[in-house]
């Protein structure tokens, strides 16, 4: 795997430049940056996501939680009912939160932005579990999910050392320069959707990516073409950071207000057990112009899903099936069980 991936480009020489950042990232559509994050920082925060972690079981009990020990029996991830219960603990954690808000990320992104910038009040923390590698994130743009304008920023970076093996972020450099929304299709793995790079014929797939230190972190537009590479590890967990930042002023899609959707959870259930007030509801000073979500994308990958089950795909097959039991009364649990009655298969 690693002979196949390039090292991407470090930055931290540009770090005060902020002319030089944004030449760098409109060329290559990413800037990548060893240690922005205090390394101590993001120690304590992984203590603590992995202790919630241990605590609903998802680690090997009684190891100790920096270690990421993964309980193979436990395996789930987005979409599955089991994954929700154990990540809305997670996302309650109000240390998790404030982590979007560090000054060393959110100054950095406004050098890169130009502009003053909102972190997006949906943060998202990705938990993955090793041998469940068809379930890898696949080849997307983040823009078909979290929407808004193209030039709302992701910011990724592991909780944790995160060697190729355990499956940190690739991107495919200059591929934002298509200025578009590519074709999206049904896939599994979290968001539901991938990119055929060999189709696009604008695009050269060559993938970027490193072995993650603690502390590093890798910012991008919503049209970088990324994925997530397999977490090959024989027992380890891989935990991430996964949040956007955008202007002030710019439009925000209306989903990006509501907590991350695999929690299930509303605001004040997040803030249940706070210490604090500072960050709750914080976005609601900023001005900027809430926009439909558009739901063409997710709605087109499950059509797809769809067809590609009554033609007996597994992968497709396996997605009616955790609709279903996800979301049973939903009418895409409807249509799901349609085609599987079609099929004569449960």
């Amino acid at each position: 795997m690693a002979d196949e991936i390039k090292a991407l480009r470090i930055s931290n020489e540009a770090m005060h430049d902020p002319a030089e950042l944004r030449r760098r990232m409109a060329d290559e559509g990413y800037l990548f940056f060893k240690r922005l994050q205090n390394p101590d920082k993001m120690r304590e925060l992984r203590r603590e996501m992995m202790t919630t972690i241990q605590r609903v079981g998802w680690l090997v009990a009684g190891t100790d939680p920096l270690d990421g020990i993964a309980d193979i029996s436990r395996q789930c991830t987005e979409g599955d009912r089991e994954y929700s219960a154990g990540y809305s603990e997670v996302y309650k954690l109000q240390a998790f939160h404030r982590s979007a808000h560090w000054p060393e990320v959110t100054d950095m992104v406004e050098k890169i932005v130009g502009r003053p910038i909102m972190p997006h009040p949906q943060k998202i923390a990705r938990i993955w579990f090793p041998k469940y590698t068809e379930h890898t994130t696949p080849t997307h743009q983040d823009f078909v999910h979290f929407q808004g304008n193209f030039e709302t920023y992701t910011c990724w970076a592991p909780v944790g050392d995160c060697p190729i093996e355990l499956g940190g972020l690739a991107v495919i450099p200059g591929s934002h320069k298509v200025n578009r929304v590519l074709e999206h299709h049904f896939a599994l793995g979290a968001g539901g959707l991938i990119v055929d790079t060999e189709a696009e014929p604008e695009i050269d797939p060559v993938w970027h990516s490193t072995d993650y230190a603690m502390g590093d972190t890798l910012i991008f537009p919503a049209l970088t073409i990324h994925k997530a590479l397999p977490n090959y590890t024989e027992d380890k967990l891989r935990l991430s950071l996964d949040n956007r930042y955008q202007a002030v002023g710019d439009a925000i899609a209306e989903h990006m207000l509501e907590p991350h959707g695999p929690s299930a959870l509303r605001w004040e259930e997040v803030y249940t057990n706070w210490s604090g007030d500072d960050l709750q509801y914080y976005w609601r000073q900023f001005d900027n112009p809430v926009v439909p979500r558009d739901m063409s994308y997710a709605e087109k990958g499950f059509a797809e899903a769809l067809e590609l089950a009554r033609a007996g795909n597994e992968q497709a097959l396996y997605r009616l099936r955790r609709t279903i039991k996800s979301d049973p009364d939903s009418p895409g649990a409807q249509k799901a069980r349609a085609v599987l009655a079609e099929m004569g298969v449960a």
